[in-house]
């Protein structure tokens, strides 16, 4: 035992001389050195963790899966939380749970509707449709890239069960106003906060508003585990349900290599099973094997413990690139925080405006060969794309500033890794690009 607690030191020094020595990053030249949208931020304190539990061995979830899912579900605010292996899977495992027939009267059913905003990433809108149900598309509002109220209660009908709603570029939409219209209707609210881990509504941590509610850990997003995301949920309804979907739709509650925690592992009664049938293997639902691994949670550990200072480095950014590009005047709609909101932004959101006469195309492309990165804001309209072609869906009002942001947005980064000199050589590009 000794020798080997001193040899994890050792290796562990040798972790931390590494990442000293060739995790550093290069001088900023301007034009030269690449600004990405997003990407990993990470030091010792990630390399030291991970390896850690590589020489522990345990290759699925354990106890560090265990840890981060208790860590996550206080940090915002609810009682379970349920790593899995990516923020599209959370996803798929919400609007799943829904579909429950334990739920009775309120399950969402082949046909019911669920209302959502046209503008966003596809797998938020992909389990409506795979769960038979019919999406129902709503407009947004610029400067805020999110849903109104009064827009997604227009679109309620007799049919309407749920609405699922994501927090545009970490832009917190009305979740107090959403979450009133939702009780008042007796709707579901499935919150997909994927893009906005830290960010706050009402002082309170954006992911606590819905009955369900989603994070992406995917390198790029507020923080990291490689691949990965979590649902989380204040309901003990619903989290025996997301339990079961993600661990193979099995009834037990025991978790992976643990037997009979619950004393009841031979003695329930299943469906038309023998009496006593081995709970591991007792099938309560259709389901998948959508866990994440330890060797994924060790770095997630280490990730939280920098949330905070992620977020606030999210927040100083934007600010500056706000204030680099202020004289711009009608040539660009630059994006404001919903009122009430303190967003942890996931990107800096731009809209050409009435006075630009530089196309989109011309604006990226000047800043693409600076090695500035830019991104179309997702899906743009997603009623438009292929995918849709032949699937049931409705719209429920126009859509024309989800067209007008399909056709003249565009974001860039602001993420932690981006530095007081990276903003200003940021700012004082798209200042030029669509001179």
């Amino acid at each position: 035992m000794a020798d080997e607690k001193r040899d994890r030191a050792a290796i562990q020094k040798l972790v931390r001389a590494y990442c000293a020595r060739h995790k550093q990053p290069a001088p900023f030249e301007p034009g030269v050195t690449p600004i990405p949208c997003g990407g990993r931020v990470f030091d010792a304190a990630e390399l030291e963790s991970l390896v850690a539990a590589a020489l522990d061995f345990w290759l699925t979830a354990g106890p560090r899966a265990e840890a981060f899912e208790m860590r996550c579900a206080e940090l915002i605010g609810v009682d379970h939380a349920f790593f899995v292996n990516s923020g599209s899977s959370a996803l798929l495992l919400a609007v799943t749970a829904l579909t429950d027939r334990t739920l009775g009267a309120r399950r969402l059913k082949p046909g019911d509707e669920v209302i959502t905003p046209a503008m966003g990433f596809p797998t938020t809108v992909a389990p409506i449709v795979m769960a038979g149900a019919v999406p129902v598309f709503v407009d947004v509002e610029l400067p805020f890239y999110n849903p109104s109220v009064d827009a997604v209660r227009a679109a309620i009908t007799d049919r309407t069960k749920a609405i699922v709603v994501a927090h545009a570029m970490g832009n917190p939409f009305d979740a107090e106003g959403i979450a009133a219209l939702a009780a008042e209707q007796g709707l579901w609210i499935v919150e997909d906060n994927c893009d906005a881990f830290g960010s706050r509504y009402k002082g309170a941590l954006t992911g606590a508003f819905g009955h369900l509610s989603t994070l992406s850990f995917y390198a790029s997003h507020h923080m990291t585990t490689g691949e990965g995301g979590a649902v989380l949920t204040d309901s003990k309804e619903l989290a025996r349900i997301v339990r079961s979907l993600r661990d193979w739709g099995r009834d037990c509650v025991c978790a992976p290599g643990r037997d009979d925690t619950c004393g009841e592992r031979f003695s329930r009664q299943h469906g038309t099973l023998p009496r006593g049938y081995d709970h591991k293997y007792a099938c309560a639902r259709l389901g998948f094997n959508l866990k994440a691994t330890d060797l994924q949670a060790a770095v997630g550990l280490a990730q939280l413990d920098k949330l905070d200072a992620f977020t606030a480095a999210r927040r100083k950014n934007f600010a500056r690139i706000v204030e680099g590009l202020s004289g711009l005047g009608e040539t660009l709609v630059l994006p404001e925080a919903t009122p009430g909101s303190e967003p942890s932004w996931f990107g800096f959101p731009i809209t050409l405006g009435p006075a630009c006469t530089r196309s989109r195309a011309d604006v990226i492309g000047t800043l693409e060969k600076r090695r500035i990165a830019t991104r179309m804001l997702f899906a743009g309209n997603l009623a438009r794309h292929p995918a849709f072609d032949g699937v049931a869906y409705r719209v429920a009002d126009s859509l024309e500033t989800t067209d007008r942001i399909m056709n003249h947005s565009f974001w860039v980064g602001c993420y932690p890794a981006i530095t007081r000199e990276m903003c200003d050589f940021l700012s004082a590009s798209i200042g030029d690009s669509v001179s």
